[in-house]
């Protein structure tokens, strides 16, 4: 039963999925004209080829084709030719295979035949063999923990040995305390030559807060020296 329609009722309302209301008890339709009852459906079937008597009397055997194909080029030929001549660039190799042709040789039947299989003896036998037998004796004797037991152990005896001779091997780290006791002072530069009468005249700038603290600075810069860098000390510390 279909709903009722209100207005003009045009055939396309027919063939508009959107437009075709569902019946009830039916599936809905998709607007797709169906043809008759007496209509076949598949495709003919023209070749006639004898039926089974003209089977079992004659046999057909297939011929390989002689027409001939026209093959693809053979980039990789073209590639290894371009680079023998010294062609190294995409450019380059573009040119030479828009000017030369090398095509692909064309499949053949001996390429697609199998080897034949190799000449088998007549007391080969064909299969897996079977996996050996697992001695009971050892199974019920426990050996296999045993055996398994003493490789641990020596595993971990050549780990301990291992990590003792790395422990002895091992540098200890440099402090700045060492390299200080290590090296020796630098020797006491001469002091730069001045005219006898600008030697008694003091600097004009002291940032000091007074001469002790001068003294505590100059003898921790002479300290420090030995593990800077530069000539007279002054550079950054040699320790990283």
């Amino acid at each position: 039963m279909e709903s009722p329609r209100i207005g003009v009722v045009r055939e396309s309302m027919m063939h508009r999925p959107n437009l075709i209301k569902p019946i009830l008890g039916k599936t809905k339709s998709r607007g797709l004209s169906c043809p008759g009852s007496d209509f076949v459906y598949g495709t003919a079937t023209t070749v006639y080829d004898g039926g089974v008597s003209e089977a079992i009397s004659n046999w057909h055997s297939h011929t390989v084709s002689t027409r001939h194909r026209a093959t693809g080029r053979d980039f990789i030929s073209l590639n290894r030719e371009g680079v023998k001549s010294g062609l190294v660039t995409a450019k380059e190799l573009h040119q030479y295979r828009a000017t030369h042709d090398i095509r692909c040789q064309p499949a053949t039947r001996e390429g697609y035949r199998r080897s034949a299989p190799p000449c088998m003896t007549p007391d080969a036998s064909f299969g897996v063999t079977n996996r050996p037998s697992t001695p009971i004796s050892e199974l019920m004797e426990n050996k296999y923990a045993q055996k398994w037991l003493e490789e641990q152990q020596a595993r971990d005896r050549v780990l301990q040995a291992h990590h003792h001779k790395k422990v002895q091997l091992r540098r200890i780290q440099d402090t700045r305390t060492t390299l200080l006791r290590k090296s020796r002072p630098l020797p006491e530069a001469p002091s730069m030559w001045k005219l006898p009468r600008f030697q008694q005249v003091g600097p004009a700038l002291d940032t000091f807060r007074d001469p002790e603290a001068r003294r505590k600075a100059m003898i921790a810069h002479h300290s420090e020296s030995a593990s800077r860098r530069g000539i007279l000390g002054q550079g950054t510390y040699t320790v990283d």
